[in-house]
């Protein structure tokens, strides 16, 4: 497994922009596929967007698709969540994970490191 500890959450008014990071430390972070997860108060985890172990492979939820950015520095260990025009339900704890391979998936079940989590919170 990886150690993986995001950063950049935090309060933003509807229309504003964060960008997430997500460093990882331990296994070898170059050959894995990675993505950004979402759990908002009394929901299930879902799926946000997803990227190949060499920059391919992006895929968004429909919800984001347009607004967010996946990116990743491979000589950084760093994935990256750029999120332009925030609604106030994009309001969740958003969460950086590591694949088992290194083609993404959008299941929770191919993500075998987590990390702590960032607070998002979008005002209206």
């Amino acid at each position: 497994q990886v150690n993986l500890v995001e950063s950049g959450g935090g309060l933003v008014q509807a229309g504003g922009s964060l960008k997430l990071s997500c460093v990882a430390f331990g296994r070898t972070f170059n050959s894995a596929a990675m993505a950004w997860f979402r759990q908002a108060p009394d929901k299930e985890r879902e799926f946000v967007a997803q990227i190949g172990w060499n920059g391919g492979n992006t895929m968004y939820a429909d919800s984001v698709k347009g607004r967010f950015t996946i990116s990743r520095d491979n000589s950084k260990n760093a994935v990256y969540l750029q999120m332009d025009n925030l609604k106030p339900q994009d309001t969740a704890v958003y969460y950086c994970a590591a694949g088992r391979g290194s083609i993404p998936s959008t299941m929770r079940s191919f993500y075998d490191s987590w990390g702590q989590g960032t607070q998002v919170t979008v005002s209206s």
